[in-house]
């Protein structure tokens, strides 16, 4: 099977510019354009600047932190920073079919190395479109443990697929690299999310770390084992790897198109329920203090998320109840329905203890082709509206461009000025012209909030 992975690594060292078609050039500058506006909104939340201000101590220089100062750091750090930053507040794109979260594992690494070897635009987004085509292959080929999150596995790996490119490895050393990160996959387990504790967030940061390290490592002539991937991801890490169809359609079927840009600040499994929740609302709707219970039947997993008193604003990413009632109480699912002043709000606490959660043995059957769930809102004036969906509604259907584009702009607002908001989102349209990362660092830098 190490051939295999022998001719993804190519795939990644070798694959052009010209190579990948207009559309997907195009799709790949928005989804970079959506993942910095998520890495500059998480860069404000409490643990992680508690985090910048203790590690900037010991700091080196080479590559950015994308936070306000923008300080100057070695690149593992701020990779490592950024990537941290880009897990810690769910919004994130997503692959349709594989669990990996790839791009928020990528991009931060991914610039880290661009900023300090000084690649082009271009070479960036080469870098990320052939990587993020790695880690999604891995990761349909592996074979995940029910509780082990997808933060630092496939996608650490693609992460450092993205970084040897940006670095000008060959196949060979390309290869090396990635079988040498196989050695720093992490295995960070979904308990994590309904205790609130974001730690969780710092396996997808150790994507960024792995990306800066590994390539040096197969560089400096470090050697791992011909099998590493296929041994780590079956008996390691994971439970199986089936490398059959690793290679189909290769450099035809472009995965970062096959992906899903989120709105919702909160955990994918829970997004059929709130489909449903969001139409009996339009159905009937109440004011919050209205309610009088909602009902939601869902399968095994999405129902263990059921916490009615998160203990942090991460928790509340992962608690149904919060998120029901937050979508009452507010009419939407973005970023400020999941902060600590969200979490305190009296109308959605005494909410969430009117959310009503039970596993429906029959809609588990379902999985994993569906994962469905029926919702039934019951107003006190004996009115009632259910509503079912088996899947994401949004599943298949991509958002508008222009909605991706409005939520960038959301976020990178709770960093940049309005005009930096609109000069880095200009940069970041203009990048395949860039002829390194300056024009991004620049925007960034003459535009922070104070």
């Amino acid at each position: 099977m190490a051939e295999q992975i022998e001719r993804l690594a190519q795939f990644v060292a070798d694959t052009q510019w010209e190579d990948i078609p207009r559309a997907v050039q195009h799709h790949a500058n928005l989804v970079l354009l959506d993942t910095i506006g998520v890495i500059l909104a998480g860069s404000v939340q409490p643990e992680v600047r508690r985090l910048h201000e203790g590690l900037s101590a010991s700091a080196g220089t080479g590559a950015t932190v994308f936070t306000r100062g923008w300080p100057l750091t070695d690149t593992g750090r701020a990779a490592l920073l950024n990537g941290i930053a880009a897990r810690s507040i769910e919004l994130g794109e997503l692959h349709d079919e594989v669990s990996a979260q790839a791009a928020v594992q990528i991009v931060p690494g991914l610039l880290a190395a661009a900023e300090s070897s000084r690649c082009t635009g271009r070479e960036i987004l080469t870098a990320l479109v052939v990587a993020y085509d790695f880690a999604i292959r891995v990761g349909a080929a592996t074979t995940r443990r029910p509780l082990a999150h997808p933060n630092g596995q496939a996608s650490l790996l693609g992460a450092i697929a993205a970084a040897a490119r940006a670095r000008g490895l060959n196949a060979a050393q390309t290869s090396t690299a990635v079988r040498i990160g196989a050695n720093l996959v992490v295995s960070a387990a979904y308990s994590n999310v309904v205790a609130g504790a974001t730690t969780l967030n710092v396996a997808g940061g150790m994507s960024g770390f792995a990306a800066s390290l590994a390539p040096e490592l197969a560089i400096a002539g470090f050697i791992a084992q011909d099998n590493a991937i296929e041994q780590a991801m079956t008996s390691l890490v994971s439970d199986g790897f089936d490398a059959s169809h690793l290679l189909d359609a290769l450099g035809t079927r472009w995965e970062i198109t096959h992906n899903h840009f989120r709105m919702r600040a909160c955990c994918y499994p829970i997004y059929p329920a709130l489909d449903a929740l969001e139409d009996a609302l339009a159905e009937l709707h109440p004011k919050c203090e209205d309610v009088e219970r909602i009902d939601v039947a869902t399968y095994k997993f999405a129902a263990g998320m059921c916490n009615a008193d998160p203990p942090t604003y991460f928790g509340a990413k992962y608690s149904l109840p919060h998120a029901a009632a937050a979508l009452v109480v507010n009419g939407h699912l973005r970023y400020e329905s999941f902060t600590e002043k969200a979490l305190q709000n009296t109308a959605i606490a005494a909410l969430r203890h009117r959310v009503h959660i039970t596993e429906d043995a029959g809609v588990s059957a379902a999985l994993p082709r569906l994962k469905p769930a029926r919702v039934t809102l019951t107003l006190k004036d004996g009115r009632q509206a259910t509503h079912a969906y088996e899947n994401d509604r949004h599943a298949g259907k991509p958002y508008k461009e222009s909605d991706v584009r409005e939520k960038f702009r959301e976020l990178s607002g709770l960093v940049l000025t309005p005009k930096g908001v609109k000069a880095v989102e200009t940069a970041v349209d203009d990048c395949v012209s860039w002829r390194s990362v300056d024009p991004l660092l620049n925007a960034l830098r003459a535009n922070a909030r104070t």
